[in-house]
């Protein structure tokens, strides 16, 4: 249970940062995406489930704190993002590609999505010990519902 807890606080805390690394048709930030619109959007979600869940004005800050870390960890990788691209297109350019800087590109962005991915788990740990065990589960139940079991 407490797995399938973590990666259910995991993914509702980190949406931002999930999209974002993913990169999936531009992304967020990417191709009319403004960051401040998905930092509202996310901002407004959180305060949702913090609503839901009774959170008293510490949890509130708390859990605020590690979306707004998050978020600013989202748009770091933007630009890296979008310098990977131009890398990609560079060498898809070149008459012959350079098949050693790509290769090294890509274990590039996999160990910053790791990296990313380590610091959302960290995240999701925090609130979830911010949280006490009945706003666990109910956060747990609400969770289930909307993605399953």
């Amino acid at each position: 249970m407490s797995k399938i807890l973590i990666a259910s606080l995991t993914g509702a805390i980190v949406t931002a940062t999930a999209l974002t690394l993913m990169g999936s048709h531009g992304g967020p930030f990417g191709h009319g995406r403004d960051p401040a619109q998905l930092a509202a959007h996310v901002t407004s979600r959180v305060e949702g489930g913090l609503d839901d869940l009774d959170a008293t004005p510490a949890q509130r800050t708390q859990v605020l704190a590690v979306k707004d870390r998050m978020l600013a960890e989202a748009q770091k990788h933007q630009a890296t993002r979008q310098a990977t691209h131009d890398a990609f297109l560079a060498e898809w350019n070149a008459a012959t590609p350079d098949r050693a800087k790509l290769h090294a590109l890509v274990d590039q962005r996999a160990a910053e999505l790791t990296a990313s991915a380590h610091l959302a788990v960290d995240a999701a740990v925090e609130v979830h010990d911010d949280l006490t065990p009945d706003q666990r589960a109910k956060l747990a139940r609400k969770l289930e519902r909307l993605h399953g079991p």
